[in-house]
């Protein structure tokens, strides 16, 4: 039986923030935007999803309607107080926003992404591990928004790496904008290319190679004065070695590089259907000779660990685990367990020392097929946004 799609604007009456979804939502592409049971975060997130053309199966949204009139009006139901982790979706969601009215030509754009620059650089600073476990362990593989959470752990990584070599608040920000803005002209592009099976066309190669440029020319469209800011969107995939486009230079800004190392580590870790995510060892260790050990790889790989938040690790216990809290050196995180010590899945987690010789961290578990996803609330509890 055939899916009669119906617009999402047309249940928001079902919809209430705070609680999960009573169904799937989708894009006019069919890709998944968000899953049945997902927590709505703001008015914000529904109105983006609006605004994207998303859409419910009509059947489905019948059925809830006819049970919801049924029962407990949902207005009446218990809601969710709001949770960091809705923060960091939330904000997924307001990037949407503002990155669509940069492709519209909006002007006076600028200062509404430097205040949601500004918003990441308060969530990081809040709980940076949680930023980091939102980064390496995404709740699920959404690739229709590949692009916004591509640009989200970008600015994330590039913020740590800006610390790490003692940049001020302003430079950290422009480099947080930057990130979260480098790739507007491709922001359909991307989620296309996630999901796909086959390598780039022609056609997507040329718009890849022309894409610094264009973001650049939209953003100064859309107000963005800042020429370090463009500067740093427009050499973003610039190499020293001349290596690099659109323009092949070999004097690249500083701002650039750094943005450079945080887009390409980010990429390597992050899962597309036509290949796996890279475990965060190997992606680091590409880093470090793709940069000859320079200062900007060195700088990401010192602040993440060697098992940072959200890295899968195997213990001398036997049990699996995922790293919480990266520790006192690289090597000893605070870990919570998501299998037994024979690898079975547990209902609840228990907290480890991996400095504890017990538990001990023996390698990074490179087989995750069939371990569960790992929501961050289950390891962290609701920290309240």
């Amino acid at each position: 039986m055939s899916v009669i799609r119906q617009p999402l604007s047309e249940v928001l009456d079902l919809l209430v923030v705070g609680m999960a979804l009573p169904f799937h939502v989708l894009d006019p592409h069919e890709r998944r935007l968000l899953a049945e049971g997902h927590v709505v975060v703001s008015e914000s997130q529904l109105e983006a999803l609006v605004a994207r053309g998303a859409w419910v199966d009509r059947a489905v949204a019948d059925a809830v309607r006819a049970q919801r009139q049924k029962a407990q009006p949902a207005a009446d139901a218990p809601r969710r107080a709001p949770t960091l982790f809705d923060r960091w979706e939330e904000m997924i969601w307001q990037l949407d926003g503002l990155l669509r009215q940069v492709l519209a030509g909006q002007p006076g754009q600028e200062a509404a992404l430097l205040w949601l620059a500004e918003r990441l650089i308060e969530r990081v600073d809040r709980h940076v591990d949680v930023a980091l476990f939102m980064v390496v362990r995404p709740p699920d593989p959404r690739f229709a928004l590949y692009a916004l959470q591509h640009a989200q752990h970008s600015a994330v990584v590039a913020l740590l790496l800006s610390r790490h070599l003692g940049w001020d608040a302003p430079t950290a920000r422009r480099l947080v904008a930057a990130a979260m803005t480098m790739n507007v002209s491709t922001l359909e592009l991307q989620a296309q290319m996630a999901v796909q099976t086959d390598p780039p066309t022609t056609r997507q190669r040329e718009l890849i190679r022309a894409h610094p440029l264009a973001s650049e020319a939209l953003l100064r469209k859309a107000g963005v004065t800042d020429e370090a800011w463009l500067q740093a969107v427009r050499e973003h995939h610039e190499r020293p070695d001349g290596g690099g486009y659109p323009a092949g230079l070999t004097q690249v800004c500083e701002l650039a590089h750094a943005l450079r190392t945080a887009d390409v580590f980010t990429a390597k870790i992050s899962a597309r259907a036509i290949r796996q995510a890279l475990p965060i060892q190997v992606a680091a260790k590409q880093l470090f000779q793709e940069e000859k050990g320079g200062p900007m790889a060195t700088g990401i790989i010192k602040q993440l660990g060697l098992y940072p938040p959200g890295d899968l690790v195997q213990l001398k216990s036997g049990e699996i685990a995922v790293v919480t809290h990266r520790g006192p050196n690289a090597t000893t995180p605070l870990v919570a367990t998501i299998t037994n010590t024979q690898g079975q899945p547990v209902a609840a987690t228990l907290a480890r020392n991996s400095a504890d010789a017990a538990y001990a961290i023996t390698g990074p578990v490179l087989d995750r097929k069939g371990l569960p996803r790992v929501p961050a609330e289950r390891v962290y509890g609701l920290i309240p946004a």
